[in-house]
C-alpha cells in the first residue's frame, strides 16, 4: 500500500455510474452510429468527471469507473485471439456477447492485453491519487467462454491468465501499485476454487505490485446472482499469492469476519461497507457502525474500507452521497481511533451488524 495512505484507507471496487447520455452514445458505436475516435473521447471525459467525484468525496484509492468497458467481460473477450463473436451489434451497450471456442487458443502474442497499460496512463494523467486499477480474472472470464473446443476449464483459464499476468507486467511497468483481479462469477462455482487460485498465482507471478482480489455474490443488475457465505474460498485462498482480499459485507452482514479470522486470514481485507443493491443512501454513523464491527475482529491497520461493489446499477447521485458518507464515517472512526482506545459503542443502530 501508499505510504501516502491514512489508517483505513478508503477506496471504491472498480466500476462507476455510465451516465444516460453516455449509454446512448455508446450503443450508437455498437450500432455503427459513431466512430471509434469519438468514442474514445466520450470515455476519456466520463472517467475525468468520475476522478473528480471520487477525489470531491475524499476517497484516498481512486479508480477509473471501468467506464471504458460495456460491462466486465467482453472488453477482454473481444480482444482475445481465437474467440469467435459472430455478432458484434448489441442492442444495449451492457449486453454481453455470444463468445464461442472452437479449437484450442493459439500462442498468446506480447502485449495481446497490452492496452490495459494505456488505460491506466491515462487515469493516472488526471489525478494525483494513488490508483487501484481492476481487471476481470481468469475465471470469470474462461465462464464466459462457450467451449466447443473439449479443453478444461482449467486449461482454459491458465492460458488466459498467462495474457494477464503480460498485462500485469506491462502495468507495473506504467507504474500501477494496486492491482485488483475481479472474480464476480466465482461464488456460483465454489469446487472451481482451487484451480481458480492457481490461475490467479499465474495473473499476479513476477509482477511487484500490491494485489487485491474482489470476490462477490454478483451485481448484474444490481442484484446479486448467488447467495451463501465466503466460508467457500477456504482454505484454497490461503495459497493465493494476493495481499488484499476485497468482499462484500454491507448487503449480506458481517457472520462471515469470524470464519476469515478461523482460517487465518491475516493480511488487508477490503472490507465493503455500501450496500450497492440499494439506492438507499448510508449515514456516516451507519458507516462508522460497521467498520467498528468489524474492528473487534479485525485490527484497524488489516482494514481497507470500500463499497460491496462496483457502483454501476446506482444512480451518479446516490453514488457520489454514498461515497460522502462512506468517507465521513471513516473519518469518525479514525478519530476515535487517535483519541482513545477502541472501546466503542455503536452510535447510530445498523440492523445489518446488530443482526436485526
Amino acid at each position: 500500500m501508499d505510504e501516502r495512505l491514512p489508517i483505513l484507507p478508503t477506496t471504491v471496487v472498480g466500476s462507476y455510474p455510465v451516465p444516460e447520455w453516455m449509454e446512448r452514445l455508446k450503443t450508437d458505436y455498437l450500432r455503427g452510429r459513431m466512430s471509434r475516435a469519438q468514442l474514445v473521447d466520450v470515455h476519456d471525459m466520463a472517467i475525468k468527471a468520475a476522478l473528480r467525484d471520487q477525489e470531491l468525496a475524499g476517497i484516498d484509492i481512486v479508480s477509473d469507473g471501468e467506464l471504458r468497458r460495456d460491462n466486465d467481460i467482453d472488453y477482454f473477450l473481444e480482444r482475445l485471439r481465437g474467440v469467435e463473436i459472430p455478432c458484434k451489434a448489441k442492442d444495449f451497450y451492457f449486453d454481453y456477447y455470444d463468445v464461442t471456442l472452437t479449437t484450442a487458443l493459439p500462442a498468446a502474442p506480447p502485449g495481446e492485453f497490452g492496452w490495459l497499460a494505456d488505460d491506466f496512463s491515462f487515469t493516472a494523467s488526471q489525478t494525483s491519487k494513488p490508483i487501484k486499477f481492476s481487471f476481470t480474472g481468469p475465471f470469470s472470464l474462461a465462464s464466459r467462454i462457450r467451449n466447443k473446443a473439449g479443453i478444461e476449464r482449467r486449461e482454459l483459464m491458465l492460458a488466459i491468465a498467462y495474457r494477464l499476468n503480460d498485462a500485469a507486467h506491462a502495468l507495473a511497468d506504467r507504474g500501477a501499485r494496486l492491482l485488483q483481479i475481479d472474480e464476480p462469477f466465482l461464488a456460483g462455482h465454489p469446487g472451481e476454487v482451487e484451480n481458480t487460485v492457481a490461475a490467479i498465482n499465474v495473473v499476479t507471478s513476477g509482477v511487484d505490485v500490491s494485489w487485491a482480489l474482489h470476490v462477490c455474490y454478483g451485481n448484474r443488475y444490481a442484484r446479486p446472482l448467488w447467495e451463501g457465505h465466503y466460508d467457500f474460498l477456504f482454505p484454497a485462498v490461503l495459497d493465493a499469492n494476493v495481499d488484499q482480499l476485497v468482499l462484500e459485507f454491507a448487503r449480506k452482514g458481517y457472520a462471515d469476519l469470524p470464519v476469515i479470522e478461523k482460517f487465518g486470514w491475516d493480511q488487508k481485507i477490503g472490507l465493503g461497507v455500501i450496500d450497492v443493491k440499494s439506492q438507499h443512501v448510508e449515514t456516516p454513523e451507519v458507516v462508522a457502525t460497521r467498520i467498528r464491527a468489524a474492528l473487534d475482529l479485525v485490527p484497524a491497520e488489516q482494514l481497507v474500507i470500500n463499497p460491496d461493489c462496483g457502483l454501476r446499477n446506482v444512480p451518479a447521485g446516490v453514488a457520489r452521497a454514498k461515497l460522502a458518507a462512506m468517507v465521513e464515517g471513516t473519518r469518525q472512526v479514525r478519530q476515535s481511533l487517535n483519541s482513545s482506545p477502541v472501546t466503542e459503542t455503536a452510535v447510530a443502530r445498523d440492523p445489518i451488524t446488530q443482526g436485526a
